[in-house]
């Protein structure tokens, strides 16, 4: 980089620094900084030019580029030569001083640059200073400011100029009047003095080590006695501040004789100040080198604000005179600070407490002699209740420990203390405090509480003798239970500080220790407390420590046993080994090892004396009872074991329901081991006076309460179940029945007068569902349960089925459902079998008082929910599939209405799927029968309107599959690609969007088919058409989807079910009126069609005429299949079938076979813009058979179903068209799709349609047809002439009278000739001359005729003559002179004299019949 480049590009940057952008000037700013980093004599030689250059520049941007240079300096100031030194000194020193007014930002800026040039250049600056630093004259402000900083800023290169500077600087300080010079001169005073100390400090490193203090003494006396005799004075509080500051260094510098002097002046005057300064910090310090008198306590009782940094220094600055008092007059300071502990303000009280401890911290020589004083004194400050109160008394404490006080009498009850402190309850939410708030947080005092108990113990050896064990006696008590967490830690800590000073001196001494907790005590709270491990900080894994390192003075055996047995419990608190055990675990290895019935014995009877202690904390009296039972379990002794069960019967308080539960426990963890003694004791329990009157001398009018006897019962009935859940197995069977159920069911109804009465208490009734469950689940999980024959079983199952249905339908109100369920759950499986018709009814029962129940606020599903459908799944996991459970009783849920009913069905569902899919085991390949049946009825629901409906039912496809996978002989552990692939679109159910539900669902469906067996293919199309009419449009429509997905891939294996397919779907069609559904149910049709076609086609015209709206054959844009259909329908529409005509009836009737229904369905077709191609394809089969068909249609009348149907839709906003006449209109509109619509309209505008309905005109309309096609279709004749030749054979009249016509006519044109087609034509004629039809013949004779027109130049005589004496002969009429002869004569006539007029050859019949 160039030197011209880098001063052009600073130019460029300085000539920036005035945009208006304040962002963009601080970026110059920046830039021109990076620039000097890289080229710092340029740049700063650049900035320097610059605004020597530009003197009109104003000061804010002035002050940017100085800063700048300021910046480059201060981190370059090794690299400036002196000519770049010097430039940049004086550019800085005109700056600085070209104003006269005070432009601080300015001049600061250009100050800050002197002083970072003076770090290394001090003489060139001092001299340029010195040089604006006259006598007699007042210097600038920032003159004297620049001088200060200067000192400051280099201590050893300012002080040689001092004495120069102080000798001028005098005289100028009379001459300051204004406050700001004055605080000006000040701050330079002070920074002087402080220099001056720092230099005569260091003077092994000053460069001149003659200085000494007195060669400032005179100087410094004179600026000391102007600014404490006058400036001191002033009425501002800022100058009063700057002089004190100044004060305190300056007064280091007075000659002792001097300062002495100035002590009856200066005490009362510094004293003064703090009743005028808030800030009392500059005061304090500097009066603290000066005087050691009694300062005012109310320093101390400032609080002490992280905002006030000076307060803070002030403090300090106090205390440090406190602890000069304490040296020098100890007596005096005690007599004056601890009257004031009982001082009625707090503020007194804590900042005594706080001068105490700082006394007791800096003076502890002093003060050896005054602890018991100290102590006696700290009594008050004990029972104080004010929360900064009792943190500054724990911080003394604290000191008190470190200094051996609490070695003295009276010091256990400060260690009391602070345990107390510990025990206080923590704040559940930290209190939000404000910024001038006072207060502290509650929970500070427990916090600091248990620091400092944790600290003493571990860092203050001499606190060990005092500490143990003298700790232990606040273990037990149950208001120290807050406090057990650090208890724990210290006591930990103190037994293994003991441990290694010797293998027995940690052990416990209890002969004179008579307060001290016993083992069995000190055991029995730790293992309590450990029931609830994660309460107060941890306290469980801190009492299972001190329990292991004292495990020797619990009992000798116990070492081993817990060395391996305490870290799992403590891992598995910890979250790192889940599933080690449980204290319960724990309690009985323990008892195992120990193996001494007089120790568990005396164990035992401590917990009981416990359980009192634990009244209102029913988590850790519940384990208690637990402990309790564990204990007499494992003790041999049955006298205590009935003696001890007697009194927690006794002594229990049975109106608690956790209490119930503990007992309850305790009496079956007991009966493990003392089953007879358990059930003796329950049942001498009964025969006792607890149901009698009570004995007392007041109480012997008055019964027991009912409610009172009422939740006794429950007691024992729970008793009674627990003592089956937990006894072992092989004897609970032989009682269950005689012993346990019989007792209660005893308890639960009692008997008025004969009669059974049975309770209304709930929890009498749930006590009797918990423990029939306890104990069904005990048979149940016997080894002989297969054989065990449980009698009671039905009136078990019944009267938990009341239960159930007792229980309001609206909500969960109590557990009473859930355990009647979990009974029945294993009431089922044990012997005898149930009915099949009263499983049906548990299972309605059950599924209809879980369904029915409203969602919980919180979510579809609440807490109860889950583990009553889990409950009801194992009640159901054996029944087979096959036997079709499922869709019998949770079809109507899973339709329901409401979505929380839906969502639980399906949940339900897919549980038992699951559960079934487990315990699958097939022997042999058998086929599912209700697969299709299932995923028919579960797959829609992919598209339910709620979410976790979708997902519950993909998950029962994902299990179906898998089961049909293990009906095919696939292992368990199995795992098919794309079934698979259902769980990755389930998280795509999670989208509301329908076109991604939709796609999802196709998905779904294309998985379904790969993996569905054939023949279960129907029944799920079946099923699935069921849902088309469902009332949630989004199922309704993903049963579309997969439909159309189903046909499409494994349509081709439906071809025997077609027209079951086609029937079904029509009905469900007729059911439904949304468009969605018909609109896919006709895209159905055309899958299936285009796969079979014949087979559609069949099925679709059985339908009944009039054809409705729902029976339409495709008519999608698929030219083969169009061209199919037609070509299976047009042979159909040349059948006709008559029915028999009535007596005297000279109508026909119209067939109702396929004819009428093949004409009606080409209309269909033909009707649709696509049909074009497949329409001239098939031309000539469809005229010709569309033609006959209009033949057949003449004079016929409709059925009189059809007729009545016609006139019922008449009204109806859906009319089907008209079917009279069957076949005209069809005609139109295939020659419209033929492109002959000029055919269509010659024969509209001659009326040709019009004839052809009618009898009488149909032979001419059928002329006026021929005629429009020889015109504008001659092409397309030479076929459909070969189409109607085949049907002149027809058994039907009307058909060869049709075909006969439209043939003769053909001859009246000479398209015939030049096509070719004459020769043929007229043969066919020819053979027609002996048909039976007189009509036919006639006809022939008229084309015979029509040819002298059309092709005259092809007629001769000899071939004339002959065709019309065959003819004449022929004609079997027996008559002479008929219309045979005349239309012969006519002919003759022509040939002779083809000018002669025609003669119309109705004239010449028409005779005939005259």
């Amino acid at each position: 980089m160039t030197e011209s480049y880098v001063k052009k590009l600073s130019t460029i940057l300085l000539d920036a620094v005035t945009d208006k952008d304040p962002v963009v000037r601080e970026q110059v700013c920046s830039a021109l900084c990076a620039l000097g980093e890289a080229q710092p004599e340029e740049a700063l030689g650049a900035c320097e030019e610059y605004l020597r250059q530009h003197e009109k520049l104003a000061h804010p941007y002035r002050t940017m580029i100085l800063r700048a240079m300021e910046t480059v300096v201060s981190g370059h100031i090794s690299e400036l030569d002196k000519d770049m030194a010097r430039a940049i000194i004086l550019l800085a020193s005109s700056e600085m001083t070209r104003a006269k007014e005070l432009v601080c930002d300015w001049q600061q800026a250009a100050s800050s640059v002197l002083v970072a040039v003076g770090k290394r250049f001090i003489g060139k600056v001092m001299e340029e200073l010195l040089s604006k630093f006259q006598p007699g004259a007042l210097p600038h402000y920032f003159v004297v400011q620049t001088l200060a900083n200067l000192a400051a800023s280099n201590v050893f290169g300012m002080v040689p100029f001092l004495t120069s500077v102080l000798s001028t600087m005098l005289p100028m300080l009379g001459m300051a009047k204004h406050d700001t010079m004055r605080a000006a001169f000040c701050c330079a005073l002070q920074y002087f003095s402080e220099s001056t100390l720092e230099y005569l400090a260091n003077l092994d490193q000053a460069p001149d080590p003659t200085v000494r203090k007195d060669t400032f003494a005179t100087d410094i006396f004179s600026a000391y006695d102007l600014l404490f005799n006058h400036w001191l004075q002033s009425r501002e509080a800022k100058l009063r501040l700057a002089v004190v500051e100044a004060l305190g260094p300056m007064s280091h510098l007075l000659p002792s004789e001097k300062l002495e002097e100035q002590l009856p002046k200066l005490l009362p005057g510094v004293l003064a100040l703090y009743k005028k300064h808030a800030e009392t910090f500059h005061v304090s310090k500097q009066r603290s080198p000066v005087t050691v008198v009694s300062c005012p306590l109310e320093q101390i009782c400032v609080p002490v604000e992280s905002s006030s940094p000076l307060v803070v220094s002030n403090q300090k600055e106090v205390l440090r005179c406190f602890t000069v008092l304490a040296c020098c007059a100890p007596d005096r300071l005690l007599a004056f600070l601890l009257p004031k502990l009982d001082a009625s303000n707090e503020r007194t009280r804590v900042g005594t407490l706080q001068v105490v401890r700082h006394v007791i911290n800096s003076a502890a020589s002093q003060m050896e002699v005054k602890k018991p004083f100290i102590l006696s004194s700290m009594r008050l400050p004990l029972l104080d209740t004010n929360t900064k109160v009792k943190r500054a008394v724990v911080q003394v404490i604290s000191a008190m420990a470190h200094h051996g006080y609490l070695e003295q009498p009276g010091g256990e009850a400060m260690v009391e203390y602070i345990v107390q402190q510990c025990a206080l309850p923590p704040e559940t939410e930290p209190q939000k405090l404000g910024p001038d708030s006072e207060d502290l947080p509650a929970d500070s005092v427990r916090a600091i509480s248990i620091s400092t108990l944790y600290l003493v113990s571990t860092t203050v050896d001499r606190m060990s003798d005092v500490l143990w064990p003298y700790l232990l006696e606040f273990l037990t008590p149950v208001r120290f239970t807050g406090a057990l967490t650090p208890l724990c830690k210290s006591l930990v800590h103190l037994v293994q500080k003991r441990q290694e000073v010797g293998a027995d001196a940690f052990l416990i001494q209890y002969d004179g220790n008579v307060t001290l907790p016993s083992p069995y005590a000190i055991t029995t709270r730790l293992l309590t407390v450990s029931s609830n491990p994660y309460l107060g900080d941890g306290r469980g894994a801190a009492s299972l420590r001190l329990l292991n390192v004292l495990h020797r003075s619990i009992h000798p055996a116990l070492g081993p046993r817990w060395a391996t047995t305490v870290p799992l419990l403590l891992e598995h608190l910890d979250g790192e080994a889940p599933g080690c055990g449980s204290c319960p675990q724990f309690l009985r290895d323990t008892l195992a090892v120990v193996s001494d019935n007089t120790w568990i014995c005396q164990l035992s009877l401590e917990m009981c004396k416990q359980l009192p202690c634990y009244n209102g904390m029913p988590q850790e009296k519940n384990f208690l009872y637990k402990c309790i039972g564990t204990a007499l379990g494992a003790a041999s002794s049955k006298e205590v074991v009935r003696k001890q069960l007697q009194e927690l019967l006794e002594t229990a308080r049975h109106q608690e329901e956790a209490e119930r539960e503990g007992l309850a426990c305790c009496f079956g963890i007991c009966a493990i081991s003392h089953l007879d003694d358990v059930l003796a004791q329950l049942e001498d329990f009964m025969r006792s006076d607890v149901f009698r009157k009570s004995t007392g001398i007041f109480n012997i009018f008055k019964d027991r309460s009912e409610n009172e006897v009422e939740k006794l019962k429950c007691t024992l009935i729970l008793c009674y179940g627990h003592v089956a859940a937990q006894a072992p197995r092989e004897l609970v069977l032989a009682k269950v029945e005689s012993d346990i159920l019989r007792n209660i069911f005893q308890y639960f109804s009692t008997k008025v007068l004969g009669i059974k009465v049975e309770t209304k208490d709930p929890a009498l009734k749930l006590c009797l569902v918990q423990s029939v469950c306890m104990a069904s689940q005990a048979i149940c999980s016997s080894a002989q349960a297969g054989s065990f024959h449980f009698s009671r079983k039905a009136e078990l199952v019944a009267q938990m089925m009341e239960f159930i249905k007792a229980e309001p339908q609206d909500s969960l109100r109590t557990p009473i459902r859930k355990k009647a369920m979990l009974a029945c759950t294993y009431l089922v499986s044990l012997e005898p079998a149930l009915d099949k018709q009263v499983q049906a009814d548990t299972v309605h029962s059950c599924l209809h008082s879980v369904m029915s129940v409203l969602p919980e606020p919180e979510g579809p599903d609440g807490s109860l929910y889950s583990p009553l459908l889990h409950c009801m799944a194992l009640g159901w996991r054996d029944w087979h599939l096959c036997e079709a459970p499922l869709p019998q009783h949770l079809s109507p849920w899973i339709k329901s209405p409401r979505g929380h009913e839906r969502v639980r069905a399906l949940g339900l569902s897919a549980c038992l799927l699951q559960y079934f899919l487990e315990h699958l085991h097939v022997s042999a390949l058998v086929p599912f029968h209700n697969l299709g049946l299932l995923i028919g009825l579960f797959s829609p629901r992919c598209a339910d309107l709620w979410p976790a409906t979708r997902q519950e039912a993909v998950s029962c496809v994902h299990a179906l599959l898998y089961l049909q996978l293990g009906y095919e002989g696939f292992s368990r552990d199995y795992r098919d690609d794309a079934v698979e692939r259902l769980l990755t679109l389930k998280e795509g159910l999670v989208h509301p969007d329908p076109a991604i539900l939709f796609h999802t669902c196709h998905s779904i469906a294309q998985i379904i088919a790969k993996r569905l067996p054939p023949e279960q293919l129907i029944s799920l199309l079946l099923t699935m058409f069921e849902g088309l009419g469902d009332p949630d449009k989004n199922c309704s429509r993903a049963a579309t989807v997969m439909i159309n997905c189903l046909l499409k891939e494994r349509g081709n294996v439906l071809l025997e079910k077609v027209p079951e397919i086609v029937s079904v779907l029509r009905t469900k069609l007729q059911e439904t009126r949304e468009e969605y559904v018909l609109q896919a149910a006709q895209h159905s049709v055309y899958l299936l069609a285009s796969q079979h076609c014949a087979a559609v086609v069949s099925s679709l015209l059985g339908s009944p005429l009039p054809f409705d709206r729902y029976v339409h054959l495709p008519a999608a844009p698929d030219p083969r299949l169009l061209s199919e259909v037609l070509w299976l329908l047009s042979p159909s529409c040349s059948r006709f079938l008559e029915f028999p005509v009535p007596t005297g009836c000279l109508k026909r009737v119209v067939s109702l076979g396929p004819c009428p229904q093949a004409t009606c369905a080409l209309y269909e077709v033909m009707s649709a813009l696509a049909s074009g191609p497949a329409v001239l394809q098939l031309y000539p089969q469809l005229f010709a058979a569309l033609l006959l068909r209009v033949s057949c249609t003449v004079g016929v009348l409709l059925p009189r179903t059809l007729q009545a149907k016609e006139k019922r839709g008449a009204g109806s906003a859906l009319a089907p068209r008209s079917l009279e006449p069957l076949g005209a209109q069809f005609s139109g509109a295939m020659l419209l799709r033929g492109g002959n619509e000029d055919v269509v309209q010659r024969v509209e505008l001659e009326g040709g349609w019009q004839l052809l309905r009618t009898s009488a005109g149909h032979e001419e309309g059928v002329a006026r047809l021929a005629s429009a096609m020889a015109k504008f279709a001659g092409p397309r004749l030479p076929l459909v002439m070969k189409e109607l030749v085949c049907t002149q054979s027809s058994v039907y009249e009307i058909q060869r009278v049709t075909s006969t016509g439209f043939l003769a006519e053909l001859l009246t044109s000479n398209v015939v000739n030049d096509l070719m087609l004459l020769e043929s034509l007229l043969d066919n004629l020819a053979a027609r001359q002996k048909d039976p039809c007189a009509s036919v013949r006639r006809l022939v004779l008229r084309g015979l005729a029509n040819m002298a027109s059309g092709s005259p130049d092809k007629v001769s005589w000899p071939a004339l003559r002959g065709h019309g004496q065959e003819h004449c002969v022929g004609s079997g009429d027996g008559h002479r002179g008929g219309p045979a002869d005349s239309a012969m004569g006519f002919l003759v006539l022509h040939v002779e004299d083809e000018h002669r007029p025609q003669v119309d050859l109705e004239q010449l019949t028409a005779g005939e019949g005259d």
